[in-house]
C-alpha cells in the first residue's frame, strides 16, 4: 500500500466558534495511496503545521509502504529535528500518525480499535466540562444538567482567574457548593488552566480542598514548571493532573520520571499521534499512574479508551466537531462507531475542506 498522495489543509466548521489558539488551529492530512484507499488523521499548527507537512513530512511519505507506521514516526521524527522536539511538528506530525492508522485499519477492513483489541467497548462514560466564567446560578444550573443526564463526574473549568491564595476561600465555597449539589457518587474535577504560579499557595489550597474529594485538580502550574508540578504532587492528597500541552512518549517519560503528576492527559492530536499515545499508556503502566486523554470522546482517541484504558473515562467532545463522526454521544455516554478506521465522516472532512 503505497502513498501517493500527501494533502494538508485547514478544515472549517460551518457552525463552529474561532479555534482558541488562532493561528495556530486545528489541521487535517488525507493520505491517498495505489489502492485507492484514504486514510485521514487530525493534528494542530494551523498553517505552520500545513508549512511542515508540505515541506517536510511529505518527502517522508510519498512512494513509501505506509504500513510501517511505528519506522515512519521515528524517519518523521527525525526529519522534524530543525524544528524542535516539542510544539507545532509534534502536533502536525500527530495528523500524519493518525492518517496512517486510519489507512491500517481500512486495509484489514477493520475499526482502529479493532487492530488494538480483540474486544473493544461500545460505550464508554463521559464527564461533562462546564465553564465557571458564567455567574453561579448558570454554572450550577449546568451541573444539575449534568448530573440528571446521567454523567459521572463533570469539571469545572476557569479556575485559574482566581488566585490560589487570594481567592482560596472563594475557591473552597465554590466546589463545597458543586459537590453539596451533586453528591458524593459523581466526580467532580478542576481545572486551572496552567494559570497559577505560587508552589506554596497552590499546596496549601489543595490542603483545603482534601475534604471536598475532588478527582482531579488540572493543570494548576505552567507546564514546563515541572520542580514546581514535584513539589505539589508529592505534597498534595488531591490527585493532580496534566500533560495535555506535553508531547511523545519521551516528553511524558520525563514528567513521570520526575512526578509531576497523578494523572497523565494527552492529547493524541497533539502528542504524536496513536503510536505515541499507545506508548504512554505503557509508560503509565509501568509507572502505577492514570492516563486520561484530553478529548477523549472525539474519534481520534475512543479506540485507545475502548481497548487499552483500564480506567475510561472520556471528556465530553465540543459540539462543533460533531461533524467529524467517530462516535455518537446521544447521552452522558459516547458510543464507539463500528465504520472502518477510525469512522470518520469523510464527506463531512472533505466538505470542511473546501469551506477552509
Amino acid at each position: 500500500m503505497i502513498i501517493t498522495a500527501v494533502t494538508p489543509f485547514m478544515p472549517a466548521a460551518a457552525r463552529g466558534p474561532s479555534d482558541w489558539r488562532g493561528w495556530m488551529g486545528q489541521i487535517c492530512v488525507r493520505l491517498e495511496t495505489d489502492t485507492g484507499l484514504m486514510g485521514y488523521g487530525m493534528g494542530g499548527g494551523g498553517e505552520a503545521g500545513l508549512h511542515v507537512i508540505d515541506t517536510v513530512l511529505r518527502q517522508c511519505l510519498i512512494g513509501v509502504d505506509a504500513e510501517p507506521i511505528e519506522e515512519l514516526w521515528e524517519q518523521m521524527y527525525a526529519a522534524t529535528l530543525p524544528f524542535g522536539r516539542k510544539g507545532l511538528a509534534i502536533m502536525a506530525q500527530s495528523a500524519v500518525d493518525l492518517a496512517l492508522w486510519d489507512l491500517r485499519a481500512k486495509s484489514q477492513a477493520t475499526t482502529v480499535a479493532a487492530l488494538l483489541g480483540d474486544e473493544p467497548k461500545r460505550r464508554l462514560p463521559m464527564y461533562r466540562t462546564i465553564s465557571k466564567d458564567a455567574d453561579a446560578t448558570r454554572w450550577l444550573g449546568e451541573i444539575e444538567e449534568a448530573v440528571a443526564a446521567g454523567y459521572t463526574a463533570v469539571k469545572i473549568g476557569g479556575l485559574g482567574q482566581m488566585h490560589p491564595s487570594h481567592d482560596a476561600d472563594t475557591i473552597v465555597a465554590m466546589l463545597t457548593s458543586a459537590r453539596r449539589l451533586i453528591g458524593p457518587d459523581v466526580g467532580l474535577m478542576a481545572d486551572v488552566g496552567m494559570r497559577w504560579h505560587d508552589v506554596d499557595a497552590v499546596i496549601g489550597l489543595c490542603q483545603r480542598l482534601e475534604e471536598i474529594d475532588l478527582s482531579w485538580l488540572e493543570e494548576p502550574l505552567p507546564a514546563d514548571d515541572l520542580d514546581g508540578y514535584a513539589r505539589v504532587t508529592s505534597a498534595s492528597a488531591v490527585p493532580i493532573a496534566g500533560g495535555e500541552h506535553e508531547f511523545t512518549a519521551r516528553g511524558f517519560a520525563e514528567l513521570m520520571a520526575r512526578g509531576a503528576h497523578h494523572i497523565y492527559q494527552p492529547d493524541v492530536c497533539w502528542c504524536g499521534g496513536l503510536t505515541q499515545l499507545l506508548e504512554i499508556y505503557r509508560l503509565a503502566q509501568v509507572n502505577h499512574v492514570r492516563v486520561c486523554p484530553h478529548r477523549g470522546s472525539e474519534a481520534w482517541s475512543l479506540p485507545a479508551l475502548q481497548t487499552v484504558d483500564p480506567q475510561p473515562l472520556a471528556e465530553s467532545g465540543r459540539p462543533w466537531m460533531a461533524w467529524v463522526g467517530g462516535g455518537r454521544s446521544p447521552s452522558a455516554q459516547v458510543e464507539a462507531t463500528a465504520t472502518l478506521g477510525f469512522g470518520v465522516d469523510e464527506r463531512s472532512l472533505e466538505a470542511a475542506r473546501d469551506l477552509g
